[in-house]
């Protein structure tokens, strides 16, 4: 009974074995990792490279760049002829992943918030314990308490701070944006104030320039009327009468 028994323990062994593997590669086919990388609020689920790759933040460089090959190649429009719109734009977010992770300073930016995440969690936990020491119910346990529990704590936590910084990046790019865009319109404004002052100065001056030929004009024009006046008022003299 026992090599019987033996084989069946075996067997189921590796049964479970190859449905673990079906399991992980069926989340691996094209099509479920296009619908991931675009699934609804995909926007800021993606700003997580390690959740994009599907990669541990611990795990080596050479580790994440076979995710990388792999995956992309998955969603390669050229492999999803047939949806290869949706394929480009998850091929990109992959590609957008790598090269995140691929830089030496961006992966690190990427760690620090993986490690906030974490310590922000372990407070959470610390402070939800003592509050159950407190009313004595600390043998009850949190969920947390569970391993897969407390790395989708983290897991949230990682996501929220990607969507903080992401919001905040945002705003400075707005505000960045509306503050170029008053210092043109100032600069737009003191270009039509100085064309106009140009305008005026250039109209001035013709305008002095007639006014002066105007004058000029009235002046000669008034001189000879005087000597026209003075010529037509001249009286010769009446002859004296003779005297006897």
């Amino acid at each position: 009974m026992s090599a019987p028994s033996t084989a069946k323990e075996s067997f189921d062994d590796f049964y479970s074995e190859v449905k673990e593997i079906e399991k992980r590669d069926s989340v691996l086919t094209p099509k479920q990792q296009i619908d991931r990388l675009l699934r609804p609020g995909s926007t800021y689920f993606n700003l997580n490279p390690f959740e994009v790759l599907q990669v541990e933040p611990d795990s080596s460089l050479d580790e994440i760049k076979k995710k990388y090959r792999r995956l992309s190649i998955l969603v390669h429009p050229d492999k999803n002829i047939d949806d290869s719109e949706r394929a480009q734009q998850a091929f990109e977010i992959v590609n957008r992943s790598w090269k995140t992770l691929e830089n030496d300073d961006t992966r690190k930016k990427c760690l620090d918030i993986y490690q906030e995440a974490k310590e922000r969690t372990d407070h959470m936990i610390e402070q939800k314990r003592k509050k159950l020491k407190k009313e004595s119910r600390l043998a009850e346990g949190i969920p947390e308490d569970d391993p897969a529990k407390y790395k989708h704590a983290i897991y949230v936590m990682t996501m929220k701070l990607f969507a903080d910084m992401e919001r905040k990046r945002q705003h400075l790019e707005t505000r960045d944006m509306e503050e170029r865009k008053r210092k043109r319109e100032a600069e737009i404004e003191q270009e039509e104030q100085m064309s106009l002052e140009k305008e005026w100065a250039k109209n001035f001056e013709e305008s002095r320039q007639n006014r002066v030929d105007s004058w000029k004009t009235f002046q000669s024009g008034g001189s000879k009327e005087k000597k026209k006046k003075k010529i037509m008022g001249f009286k010769p003299p009446k002859p004296k009468p003779e005297s006897r």
